[in-house]
């Protein structure tokens, strides 16, 4: 290894918002720690901040102690003590949070050339901050219906991770882990890589195009192949769904084929099937978002507000309005 090689590095300022991730937290920083183990060296350095300095409690009740301010950050901004990566991490309620005073550290330490991440729903953060119009960015499968109503304008993608240029995202989970290990082998080489999967006990870095959730196949115990291909068409047109004749026309079965295998595979008609995923997108736009109900029910395929109502409290035992009202209750708690 080269001497220019062994000089390298990297400083990093993990930035985090109340009820962060830990799991995500914790496979983002410690591949640093133990690459810099391997080397021999201190490659990496980093620390933690937070909007005032104290200590933060993560979504699982751990309270993690930081080592400067947003004020001392802004301080540091200016001098050779500027980090080479800011990293927000969050976790749950991350639509709710806004600070003015946040967003413009992350767009003033960008503008300074500084790279800057989001780990789990840290798009969120980052898109407040208007670092992702026309951009490429991962989030956690369970929030993107909400962050592609709120974030039109930023290129979203089911993605394990997404580098654009100086704009790092991962959806969290143990794609910190390969977001990271990425980062390491752009800096050095595959051998180092190796020695840090060999630590953390995992064979690979996975593609950032992976799966984030498990196949269709695996998650729903499902495993007629035209069935799945007719689920797949079915949560790929939400807003504008798909007549049972398009699908039947779609997968060359007949609409009483279709009906067949699903009461045999799914154990309700197709148009029960649809109906269900349906308000499940509805159901986490009315959590995630602050959109109008009409809007949220326009969004899933409905004609009416009406309609939407009846078949969401048929189905959830509440009301639209109620979901979000609980949701508001719990997060006040």
């Amino acid at each position: 290894m080269s001497s220019g090689k062994q000089s390298i590095k990297r400083s990093f300022v993990f930035f985090l918002v109340p009820d962060f991730t830990m799991v995500a937290f914790a496979t983002a920083l410690d591949p640093l720690r133990i690459a810099n183990r391997m080397l021999g060296y201190e490659a990496y350095k980093w620390r933690l901040t937070s909007i005032d300095g104290n200590p933060v409690r993560a979504s699982n009740g751990v309270e993690c102690a930081v080592d400067t301010s947003l004020d001392e950050e802004r301080r540091r901004m200016a001098g050779s003590d500027r980090p080479s990566m800011a990293i927000v991490c969050s976790g749950i309620n991350v639509e709710k949070y806004s600070n003015r005073s946040v967003f413009a550290w992350l767009r003033e330490e960008y503008n300074r050339g500084v790279a800057i991440g989001g780990l789990c729903t840290g798009a969120y953060v980052l898109a407040n901050a208007g670092l992702l119009s026309n951009k490429r960015c991962a989030i956690h499968w369970e929030n993107l219906p909400g962050f592609q109503e709120a974030f039109p304008k930023a290129n979203v993608f089911a993605d394990l991770f997404e580098v654009d240029q100086n704009i790092y995202t991962c959806a969290g989970g143990t794609a910190a882990l390969d977001m990271m290990l990425k980062l390491i082998g752009d800096d050095f080489d595959e051998n180092i890589v190796n020695r840090v999967c060999e630590q953390v006990l995992t064979d690979r870095v996975r593609n950032p195009t992976d799966r984030q959730r498990l196949p269709l196949r695996a998650r729903l115990g499902v495993q007629n192949s035209k069935v799945l291909t007719i689920i797949e068409l079915m949560e790929a047109n939400l807003a504008e769904p798909l007549s049972l004749l398009e699908i039947a026309n779609r997968v060359d079965l007949s609409r009483r084929q279709i009906e067949r295998l699903f009461r045999s595979e799914m154990g309700r008609s197709p148009a029960r099937y649809y109906l269900e995923i349906r308000l499940d997108r509805a159901r986490h736009l009315l959590i995630q978002s602050s959109m109008p109900v009409v809007e949220v029910a326009v969004a899933c395929g409905f004609v009416s507000a009406s309609h939407f109502s009846k078949c969401y409290r048929e189905l959830y035992s509440r009301s639209p309005q109620q979901e979000r009202m609980e949701r508001k209750h719990l997060i006040a708690a």
